[in-house]
């Protein structure tokens, strides 16, 4: 037999997969079960689902839902926070809480010797926290210190304007709460929220592993089968906006290096009839890095590290992007390149080999994902949750092969509208407006506090000659209320700037950096600890002063600085 190495080898027979038939039933205050006996291992996974999440708190009370999902494990009337702590530990189990737009949701998790112990502390910390005063103040501290970090990182910048721009008033628009929101927590809101969302008929309680099933219900009997049903307080929603023309927003991070892409449009909910070819779709597009879009912008271009588009299905929408983060000066070639592989998958039949590429990742990788128990009480709850056929995961990977090439196209005519889709750049407004100005009708710009702010002011900057800047600079930074001197040397051509930025952290090379009028923008890369870390410097020069901000990620904020130029 020749070996042909020029050809890769052929996939493997599908291994049978099967999912054990799960056990349903409602107790009588309204609480759904769903019980799925999976004997390999020892241990057992439970999962108590409420059926809102964070899109149904009220508007005055944003933050309030992933604040009572971070409390509930903080303190009960039996317990304090450690000793719950180190009852859990003692167990080798796991007890955690979250909430997401959807759903808010109690795990836990651990040997099924234990699951008696973790079925009562399910029912101690639902029924009985007492959100202590000092782990309430401390969870307000923290998040706070959160919100503050969160507006350094350019894709929560991004994520937050492109869920403005997609959803509106609709609460999926709101993707944080905000530092107000924190502050007005109280002990008394979040019982209040408690009661108002914890209710057997708004939950589901889901076991997955080695679970005795009797034995199980019994335990719910006992801890859960006194809890009293109520009015689930569902809000009326308002609509997202119809997109009728493409725009451009821009969150202007001054001499930011790279620029952070997102293009994005609305397209279906979780449980929609075209889900299965539309997620064929997304991985021939951009999904991997054999897809198109990498492909392309990474592998030919050489534009990024990486470029993706990504399908987010929720319960009551979903949306499609297409993402990179690159070279700030390639921006506008990057989206000619995006909109290329946009327009190309509407407009092209795709061929059998990349259907076939696409299927048998996606068939391949679903019976991976439920080789752990984590692995599939995630995909039983997926199904419970988002109202799935009962037979959704047995057959999930004949609806992926039955997809066709018309399929692909026709979804991706319906859900991939060029014309209509938000684009979002986080960078260097100054720098990124020139190039991207063209792909929109309307554009945007906002610093990243998430004020607006007027595009005239880089309009002007982009059409002034540059200033001189080259030199010996001292700058003078406010660190904490203390002046620390820095020094920089810089080199200029046209309005190109290199050169280096010595700190006592060490000394960071310079590249690319611009001058625009009086405007310089530059950014410094170092190495601190093994780990590459950008300085953003962003200033005005007037004749042989130069004063302004630097910025990184690693810093509790931006860092004013004033320098003078040696004569």
């Amino acid at each position: 037999m020749t070996l042909d190495r020029n050809r890769p080898p052929e996939p493997l027979e599908p291994v049978p997969f099967g999912v054990p038939t799960a056990f349903r039933t409602t107790m009588a205050n309204g609480l759904r079960v769903v019980i799925v006996d999976d004997e390999r291992i020892p241990l057992s996974s439970y999962r108590l689902v409420f059926l809102t999440g964070d899109a149904n708190e009220p508007r005055n009370e944003i933050g309030i839902n992933s604040a009572l999902a971070s409390m509930l494990t903080e303190g009960t009337e039996n317990h304090s926070s450690r000793e719950l702590a180190e009852k859990i530990e003692r167990l080798g189990a796991s007890l955690s809480a979250s909430s997401n737009d959807d759903f808010t949701m109690i795990a836990a998790s651990a040997l099924s010797m234990y699951a008696a112990d973790m079925i009562e502390l399910l029912a101690e910390i639902v029924f009985s926290p007492t959100f202590p005063e000092n782990e309430l103040d401390l969870y307000r501290r923290n998040s706070i210190e959160g919100l503050k970090f969160q507006r350094s990182q350019p894709s929560f910048l991004a994520n937050e304007q492109v869920a403005k721009l997609l959803y509106g008033q609709h609460p999926y628009a709101t993707i944080s709460p905000k530092l107000a929101d924190i502050e007005r927590l109280t002990r008394d809101a979040l019982e209040k929220a408690r009661r108002r969302e914890f209710l057997p008929n708004n939950a589901v309680f889901i076991a997955v592993g080695d679970v005795r099933k009797d034995e199980l219900l019994l335990q719910l009997e006992e801890h859960f089968g006194d809890w009293e049903p109520g009015d689930r307080h569902v809000h009326e929603l308002s609509q997202p906006p119809v997109r009728t023309a493409r725009s451009l927003t821009i969150v202007d991070r001054p001499g930011s290096a790279q620029a952070n892409i997102v293009i994005a449009n609305r397209t279906i909910p979780r449980n929609h009839a075209d889900y299965f070819p539309l997620i064929v779709m997304n991985q021939v597009l951009g999904a991997g890095a054999s897809s198109r879009v990498f492909m392309n912008l990474r592998e030919e271009k050489g534009y990024t590290y990486g470029a993706y588009t990504r399908l987010d299905t929720k319960r009551l929408d979903g949306s499609i992007e297409a993402t990179a983060e690159v070279r700030t000066a390639v921006t506008g070639e990057s989206l000619k390149e995006f909109f290329y592989e946009l327009n190309r998958i509407r407009d092209e039949r795709v061929i059998d080999e990349e259907i076939d590429d696409a299927k048998n990742f996606l068939t391949g990788v679903f019976p991976i994902r439920a080789e752990t128990q984590e692995g599939l009480t995630s995909l039983v709850v997926s199904q419970e949750l988002y109202g799935l056929p009962h037979d959704y995961l047995d057959t999930y990977r004949s609806h992926i092969e039955a997809v066709t090439a018309d399929d692909i196209q026709r979804v991706a005519n319906e859900y991939i509208r060029p014309a209509e889709m938000a684009i979002v750049i986080v960078g260097d407004a100054g720098e990124i407006l020139p190039q991207a100005r063209e792909w929109a009708e309307t554009v945007e710009i906002f610093d990243k506090d998430g004020n607006e702010r007027d595009m005239k002011e880089y309009e002007i900057v982009a059409n002034t000659d540059a200033a001189d800047v080259a030199g010996e600079w001292t700058l003078a930074l406010n660190f904490m209320g203390s002046d620390v001197e820095i020094k920089m040397h810089l080199e200029q051509d046209g309005s190109s700037v290199s050169g280096k930025l010595v700190t006592m952290l060490g000394e960071g090379t310079i590249n690319g950096g611009r001058v625009n009028g009086s405007r310089v923008t530059a950014t410094a890369i170092t190495e601190l600890q093994g780990q590459e870390v950008e300085f953003a410097i962003t200033g005005t020069a007037e004749g042989d002063e130069l004063s302004g901000v630097i910025t990184s990620e690693m810093l509790p904020g931006d860092l004013e600085f004033k320098g003078t130029r040696a004569a």
